[in-house]
């Protein structure tokens, strides 16, 4: 096995050119457990910590331009309070030796369906950065995830950077796993208020590309299976963040460890978008009605397609994907009422996400 360590991205990328069947290494806490159990044997490693610029992020025309390199510690230290569902979630992720390593950038290359991040990205309405030695183009998170473990990446592309609008409402992520801590979700779910939504256009590509495998993700072998979504349950995500929207108001939402790619509940947002909208509850910020909690819950288990597995049946997953629905969405409200324009709380940082998990 070919070791490959380029220490700029043009170099990087010149190597990925002529190696396109090495595996990227990032924080490397997927494909070393691979390894070390004899589960993928690539022809080489690509070895992307040394590169400066993959472990940096900035603000970028009102963005967050996360690279692909920042740590899960990263961003709970640095971007909690600008990212709080991302920063939720990388709360959630194994060990802190595990979060000391591993990636955004890294977790999206892998593709699992139960990856972390993925649920926070999708209701975030995130965007994928990703280039070659041929040129940059940027793809919708929800459009990211083409298959179990799969990705819109072509052969000769990396992950640059993931584009992230920071949010004007509240954000709340949930996770069930088999224990509290150092687990594989069973199921998750991401959900993003976003009361002034604004819409980037998605940058075009620089010519036709194939889709190419990544990385093998961070699931074992049965915790997923092919299957397409029920019709209208998802749907490309390049519009403004979350999806649906009413009146330029919208709500994002994500599902993870609960079909065989992390998907949007395209129904749910449409539904609950459309609620808020036709009750004034945007303005108002009453109680939400309780038919609206247990409709909203509904739609999200209806938009999953899950499994049995042996850490839980797709009855649970279902279940449990309603449970949390109707608690985020609760939680996320009641921050939302308590806070100032947007749901930022007034006192102190725009810090009112509460950190439930």
């Amino acid at each position: 096995m070919d070791f490959l360590q380029p220490a700029t991205w043009a170099d990087a990328l010149s190597a990925r050119a002529a190696n396109p069947g090495a595996t990227p290494l990032a924080g490397g806490t997927d494909v070393m457990v691979e390894l070390n159990f004899d589960k993928h044997r690539p022809d080489a490693l690509l070895d992307l910590t040394r590169v400066p610029e993959l472990a940096e992020w900035a603000m970028d025309d009102g963005r967050v331009r996360l690279g692909a390199g920042v740590t899960y510690t990263r961003v709970i230290a640095e971007l909690s309070s600008l990212l709080p569902g991302l920063a939720m979630a990388a709360r959630t992720v194994g060990s802190p030796q595990i979060r000391n390593r591993g990636t955004v950038g890294g977790n999206l290359g892998a593709a699992s369906p139960a990856g972390d991040s993925h649920p926070a990205l999708l209701a975030a309405g995130a965007q994928v950065e990703v280039a070659s030695a041929r040129g940059s183009r940027v793809i919708p998170v929800a459009d990211f995830f083409t298959g179990v473990k799969r990705n819109a990446l072509a052969p000769d592309e990396l992950i640059e950077a993931i584009l992230i609008t920071p949010p004007s409402g509240p954000q709340q992520f949930s996770k069930i796993g088999t224990r509290n801590a150092m687990v594989i979700a069973v199921a998750a779910f991401g959900l993003a208020l976003h009361p002034a939504a604004r819409v980037h256009p998605t940058a075009p590509a620089p010519g036709d590309t194939a889709p190419g495998d990544t990385a093998p993700g961070d699931t074992a072998p049965g915790d997923t299976a092919p299957g397409g979504a029920a019709p209208g349950d998802t749907a490309p995500g390049g519009a403004a963040p979350g999806g649906a929207a009413h009146d330029g108001r919208t709500v994002g939402t994500g599902i993870g460890s609960a079909a065989p790619t992390p998907r949007r509940a395209v129904a749910a947002e449409a539904f609950l978008a459309g609620a808020l909208e036709e009750a004034g509850l945007w303005e108002s910020r009453e109680q939400l009605p309780a038919a609206v909690v247990t409709k909203f819950a509904a739609l999200v288990a209806a938009a999953a397609a899950p499994i049995d597995d042996v850490r839980g049946t797709a009855a649970y997953r279902s279940h449990a994907l309603a449970v949390m629905a109707r608690r985020t969405l609760t939680w996320a409200w009641h921050d939302y009422r308590r806070g100032g324009p947007g749901g930022r709380g007034d006192a102190g940082p725009p810090g009112w996400h509460s950190g439930r998990c």
